[in-house]
């Protein structure tokens, strides 16, 4: 059977689904109380005097901790053509206990707009009320697919470096975590899920859990399709022209990152997935996303149950939308496997 190869006009559009900004099913995420979350994160002038230091290749050069729960930082760093974010949801008293926590790194999808805000906007403050947990949720590009990229044309953009050298090492060195494989998560949504998806097997010793919210796990898939997606949507919107896989591809670097090729080592760590099997009929980009994310995840899913890994994953109703109900159960899930708080 031959496979078909979509036109660049055709990915770009696909690109466009694939990484398009968070939707949140009716009665899921809640986003009450959310709608100034841009505004919010840096606030006014500064109530409460940051402690955090630079550290790891981060320079800290605005911060925000005037909010009980949701903290602000911008950092200059040579591995990011411009200065990036990260939002830190710290838990309840968090400020005065003297607890150490586990952490969850949440990725946010791709798409212009999409930004370490995007959980926010999605309700997480509402959701992860009273869990014991410290959520952060850096920048990560409006296509950066958590990549350092084989070419930009629009200054560095090594998202991984700054993800797994530089913010990972910072968060353990100025907040109280468990700097260790039972102290850590990793989680995303779309662009985000395959993040995840990646930094876990890749950085093997860091994460013991790691979930994908309709987030592709099979670079491969589909006539390759996930990986023209991932070179034609940077190109378009993150590289100025550059790719995240090259052109032709660096298939040692496709294989690197891709789960299907990688399967081994998510062995010993919860693995939770979940895609939509009904995407809105009428609309094309919900239809190619979902479908296609929903078949790279049956793929990994088939190739971790060969090797007898254990996971949990669903297909249900609906299309390329974060399921709150579902995000909820995966959140006590993760909480579940880490190292509790104390």
């Amino acid at each position: 059977m031959s496979v078909h190869r979509p036109s660049r006009r055709g990915l770009l559009k696909a690109a466009g689904g694939l990484t398009a900004g968070l939707a949140v099913t009716a009665g899921g995420l809640l986003t009450a109380g959310s709608a100034n979350a841009g505004e919010e994160r840096k606030g006014s002038a500064a109530k409460q005097k940051s402690t955090v230091t630079n550290a790891a290749g981060l320079k800290v050069i605005e911060a925000n901790e005037d909010n009980s729960h949701m903290w602000f930082y911008r950092f200059e760093t040579d591995a990011i053509g411009w200065n990036p974010h990260v939002n830190v949801l710290v838990p309840d008293g968090y400020r005065d206990n003297g607890r150490r926590y586990p952490v969850l790194y949440l990725f946010h999808g791709g798409g212009v707009g999409q930004d370490f805000i995007s959980w926010d906007r999605a309700g997480i403050r509402e959701l992860a009320a009273r869990k014991e947990i410290i959520i952060v949720m850096p920048d990560g590009g409006p296509a950066g697919w958590y990549c350092n990229p084989v070419h930009s044309n629009a200054g560095p953009r090594n998202w991984e470096t700054f993800h797994m050298a530089q913010l990972l090492p910072w968060i353990d060195a100025n907040f109280r975590t468990y700097a260790e494989f039972d102290g850590r998560a990793v989680s995303g949504f779309s662009m985000g899920g395959f993040g995840a998806l990646k930094y876990a097997a890749k950085y093997y010793g860091h994460f013991a859990s790691v979930s994908a919210h309709s987030g592709p796990a099979n670079l491969r898939g589909s006539g390759d399709l996930v990986t023209h997606w991932a070179n034609a949507s940077s190109a378009a919107v993150e590289l100025a022209g550059g790719t995240v896989y090259g052109v032709p591809w660096d298939q040692a670097r496709v294989s690197a990152d891709n789960p299907m090729e990688n399967v081994e080592r998510y062995r010993g760590k919860r693995v939770f997935m979940i895609a939509g099997d009904s995407p809105a009929p009428f609309d094309p980009f919900d239809q190619i996303t979902e479908r296609a994310v929903l078949t790279t995840q049956n793929d990994f899913k088939g190739a971790l149950d060969g090797a007898g890994i254990a996971h949990e994953s669903h297909a249900v109703g609906g299309g390329h939308v974060i399921r709150g109900d579902f995000f909820r159960r995966d959140l006590d899930g993760i909480i579940g496997r880490l190292r509790k708080a104390g």
